[in-house]
Formats: structure tokens, C-alpha cells, sequence
């Protein structure tokens, strides 16, 4: 018996919601325009926060699109450019599950159609709303009789579909809660990647930040092997509002705070670090799932690189001060954890790594030791494993091998590599 997935299309596939955005396009002239964009916006927000029956909704915010299919075009063309990026990289799961991934939503086929389609996702299944026009091409309404046109519409669509398996549902707004109280599908995932609304969150079976982390909790195809909202990210210190911005809107999930607390070092990913801020030797060698750090000046009296090295923790600073570390660092930092790249890293060997497609991607932390490199390619051997690219650079105490292999291999590899002899660090990338 096959599983499904009903994903909502606006604010969950895509960043936005569409006939928002319609309405900035057909209203652009229109002198009240921005009074009517706000109406447009609180409409939406009323529904999707279950104060406001989807119909009464959807009707008013039709009326006053004054839009056409020149309007839908530019429309088209605008949502393409904003697909959530969680689902722009990971192409690979819909194509793998084209039959069973379906988009249910109360917007309009007119736009989700040519959207969604460049990803596998087939035309009879998207489930969505149609507009009526006259001869003109102008919008003069919708099909009243679909039934996501009405209140609970997912609801109805989904008792006449009848799928023959477990259902899984994703996305952001009542009408996607309102499938979970029905007993219809399995479990209803809260998708906050774009908004998050609070009456929604609180009675889903899981908030997901990101489709990574659906697919992730679901044990399903997906681009990156651990999504970056699972990975915590600490800003300690004076750290300007721009660098933490840039790791926030990366997908990691950010703590600001003033010192280093206790209750973070056990499960501490990434730690950006203010100048002049000291970091303890005690909790340094603790933080034990700490991938990178990045230091806004120069780290040499600051932290101890030593124990850096032993965890295979990658060091980015600023030693010499230079006015370009609000941005660079935490660039560095999110650049090392999405790709593997070491570029003017303090204390690993400095690597820019290219992106490959349909492989994955193994980062091997060891020592600077002789044989290592062996025993890493005498485990893809015995396992039979294609090697598509591998990288080795030395630095130091420090040997940092990245491998790209192709994706059919047993997780017993995983354990194997993690077993070699002088190992400090093993990831899979993505």
C-alpha cells in the first residue's frame, strides 16, 4: 500500500501567496492600491487562521483582482523565482514519488500548473481552484462548483479522491489543519519555512522549518542528509545583526546570546563567537557535535586551537581585522557546512569544493597520518562503491578527505569509515 503526500501550493511550495502577489500585478496602476493589497493580505490571513470561511475569502479577494491572463502570465513568471528553497533542492523526491506527491490547494490550477511542473509533479495531480473568464480574458470569478472552493474543501476533495494509503499532509494554513482533524491523513506537518501561524503550529503532529526536515522525520529522497534547522547555530557576543541574519535565513536555527551557557554545549553545531569574546578550554573539548566556528577578529589568545584540531572543529577568524568580517565569516561557515568548503580556514587545509549532482557527498576528519587515505579507499573497495570525485588536503595534524559517490550504497559503509583507525570526524554532506 502506497503512501501519499498532499502539499499545499501558497506560503508552502512557494515563498509567497499568489493572488497577493496577483493583485500587485494587475492593481500596479490603480490608485488605492496599496489600501487594497492590505485588504488582499488580512482576507488571506483571516482564512488561513480559520477566522474567516474560505469561500467568503476566496470570493472577496477575487473581486478585487481586476486581473486577466496577460496578468497570470507575469504572475507565472514571478512564482517560479520564489518555490521555497527547501523544495527548489529537492527535485529528486518528487521525481521519485511523481505518482504518489499530489499539490492540494484552494488557489488556481491557471498558476500552479506551469510551477509546479518543471518538478516531476503531473498535471492530474494537482488539485486546485480554476477561474471563469469572459471574452476579454478578464477574471470575472471561479468555479463554484469545485470543492476547494468552499469551507473544508481539502476535506470533501479528499473523502471523493478515496487514496488507497496512508496520507501525509504539508503545509501552513487551517485548511491544512482542518485534513488532520478530519481523520483523513496520517499525520499533518506545520511547514513554517516562509510563515509561521501560531494557531496551526500548536496542533500539528510536527512543525517542519523546511521540507528537508519532512523528508527527513519520513526517511524519504532528500538533497542534504541532516537539515540545517536541526543544526544549532549559537551567536555569543557582539556579533553584528547582518551576520547572523545570513545564517538565520540559510535555515539554521539561531540562539542569540550574551556568554557560552552550560546548556548549549552538549548540542551546539556551529558557534559564531563576537570579538574579544574567550572561549573555556573545558567546554570547547565537551561540545562534542560542534561542527564550525567562526571568530569576528583574530582567535589566537581567544580559544585554543589545539583542541580544535582534535574534534576536527573548522576554524574561520579575522586576523588580521579587515573591515570584511560582518559577512565573510559567517559565509565561510554556512559554505563549510552546505558543501564541505575549508576556503581561509585558520586551521584546515584550504578546499572549494564544486557541487555535484546525484552523488553523495562524505567529509573524512582524521589525523595526518600515513595509510589513512588507504584504508578510506580500501572500504569504498570492498563495498563495490563508485567513486565519482574525491579530494584529499593535508594541514598540519589535520587530513580532510571529501568523497562523492554515487548514491545506491549500504549504511554499513557509513559505519565502516567512521571505524577507521585515527578517524576524528565523519559526515555525509548531502
Amino acid at each position: 500500500m502506497d503512501n501519499y503526500y498532499i502539499i499545499d501550493f501558497d506560503s508552502t511550495f512557494t515563498q509567497v501567496e499568489a493572488l497577493d502577489e496577483l493583485a500587485r500585478i494587475s492593481l500596479a496602476n490603480h490608485p488605492a492600491r496599496e489600501l487594497i493589497y492590505e485588504e488582499i493580505a488580512r482576507l488571506t490571513n483571516l482564512s488561513m487562521n480559520g477566522q474567516l470561511s474560505f469561500r467568503e475569502s476566496l470570493s472577496a479577494r477575487v473581486r478585487l483582482l481586476e486581473a486577466n491572463r496577460e496578468h497570470l502570465k507575469k504572475l507565472v513568471s514571478i512564482l517560479k523565482k520564489k518555490v521555497s528553497p527547501s523544495f527548489l533542492r529537492n527535485r529528486e523526491f518528487f521525481k521519485k514519488h511523481s505518482d504518489s506527491a499530489l499539490i492540494v490547494s484552494g488557489g488556481f490550477k491557471e498558476f500552479i500548473v506551469p510551477v509546479v511542473s518543471p518538478y516531476h509533479i503531473k498535471q492530474e495531480n494537482v488539485y486546485a481552484n480554476t477561474f471563469t473568464f469572459d471574452e476579454q480574458g478578464n477574471i470575472t470569478g471561479y468555479d463554484e462548483s469545485n470543492p476547494l472552493s468552499e469551507e473544508g474543501g481539502k476535506v470533501k476533495l479528499l473523502q471523493q479522491l478515496k487514496l488507497p494509503g496512508k496520507i501525509y499532509g504539508i503545509g501552513d494554513g487551517y485548511s491544512d489543519f482542518q485534513l488532520k482533524e478530519s481523520g483523513l491523513i496520517e499525520r499533518f506537518f506545520a511547514f513554517t519555512e516562509n510563515i509561521e501561524r501560531k494557531s496551526v503550529s500548536e496542533k500539528a503532529d510536527h512543525v517542519t522549518p523546511s521540507f528537508d526536515e519532512f523528508l527527513y522525520v519520513n526517511d524519504l529522497p532528500r538533497a542534504i542528509s541532516y537539515p540545517k534547522n536541526r543544526i544549532l547555530c549559537l551567536i555569543v557576543g557582539d556579533v553584528p545583526e547582518i551576520s547572523a541574519h545570513i545564517l538565520k535565513r540559510d535555515g539554521f536555527s539561531i540562539r542569540i546570546k550574551q556568554t557560552f551557557e552550560e546548556k548549549y554545549v552538549k548540542d551546539v553545531g556551529m558557534l559564531l563567537l563576537g570579538k574579544d569574546e574567550k572561549l573555556d578550554d573545558n567546554q570547547l573539548a565537551r561540545a562534542d557535535k560542534l561542527k564550525t566556528i567562526g571568530y569576528l577578529g583574530d582567535s589566537k589568545d581567544q580559544l585554543n586551537r589545539e583542541i580544535c584540531n582534535e574534534k576536527g572543529i573548522v576554524l574561520f577568524d579575522d586576523k588580521k581585522g579587515k573591515k570584511r568580517n560582518n559577512e565573510f565569516i559567517p559565509r565561510r561557515m554556512a559554505d563549510f557546512i552546505n558543501r564541505g568548503d575549508t576556503y581561509m580556514s585558520r586551521n584546515f587545509p584550504n578546499l572549494l569544493l564544486p557541487k555535484i549532482e546525484k552523488a553523495h557527498r562524505l567529509l573524512h576528519i582524521h589525523r595526518n597520518v600515513p595509510g589513512v587515505m588507504a584504508q578510506i579507499n580500501q572500504v569504498f573497495a570492498e563495498n563495490r562503491i563508485n567513486i565519482v570525485a574525491q579530494f584529499l588536503m593535508t594541514k598540519g595534524t589535520i587530513g580532510y578527505a571529501v568523497t562523492d559517490v554515487d548514491t545506491q550504497y549500504d549504511k554499513q559503509l557509513l559505519k565502516q569509515l567512521r571505524q577507521i583507525e585515527n578517524t576524528i570526524k565523519f559526515r555525509v554532506l548531502y
